[in-house]
């Protein structure tokens, strides 16, 4: 009971949609509404509001990370094992892709990502990031940059921790990230996905 409680609680956390909340509270239009339609902090970027990006870039990562972190804290008082950790993990990350609080339409899982993955262990969020960042001053994609990052989460967890149940959990995210950003991969095959720093603004209401 304590492992379902645990893991249905963090789909919860992961439910709150930073994008959809922080654009409500500084008066900005949903985010489902313009450009990509994606409910994350690139997109909200559209609108000229720096603050609201990273409003909402520290909020989808933050809860991630807290969710896995409140998790690991009381694991001993509740006797949550590594496995439930891990569908915590997995749960949270889920919540903000389907959130039940906002029609099941979430975002695509990058900066939720990495929170968990720091998390985790603070080195494999570090690796993950840094081969993030890599990729995106060299191509300048943002969406290439989680593909590539998504790509090495996997391979850094089994190095830091070999076979752990956070590995199959870690596997799954990457594969939902990488599905979430299909239309991304045509873009960038296509040789039209959008480049970081070009992003068309939207006429935001004042």
């Amino acid at each position: 009971m304590n492992a379902f409680l645990a893991t249905f609680a963090a789909y919860l956390i992961g439910s709150l949609s930073f994008a959809v909340i922080v654009s409500k509270l500084m008066g900005l239009p949903d985010p489902h509404s313009y450009g990509s339609g994606n409910p994350g902090a690139t997109n909200v970027l559209r609108t000229g509001k720096k603050a609201a990006a990273l409003l909402t870039l520290v909020g989808d990562a933050g809860k991630g990370w807290f969710a896995v972190w409140l998790a690991q804290r009381v694991a001993a008082d509740f006797s949550l094992n590594e496995t439930t950790l891990a569908g915590v993990a997995l749960a949270v990350f889920l919540g903000h892709l389907f959130p039940v609080f906002f029609r099941f339409q979430g975002g695509k899982g990058v900066a939720t990502a990495a929170g968990i993955l720091l998390a985790i262990n603070l080195w494999l969020g570090l690796a993950t990031l840094a081969t993030w960042l890599i990729i995106a001053v060299f191509f300048r994609y943002s969406s290439l940059a989680a593909l590539v990052a998504s790509g090495f989460a996997p391979f850094y967890t089994f190095y830091l921790f070999g076979l752990t149940p956070y590995l199959p959990a870690v596997f799954a995210m990457c594969l939902l990230l990488i599905w979430r950003h299909r239309e991304n991969i045509t873009k960038l095959m296509n040789g039209t996905e959008s480049q970081l720093g070009n992003k068309k603004k939207i006429q935001a209401p004042s």
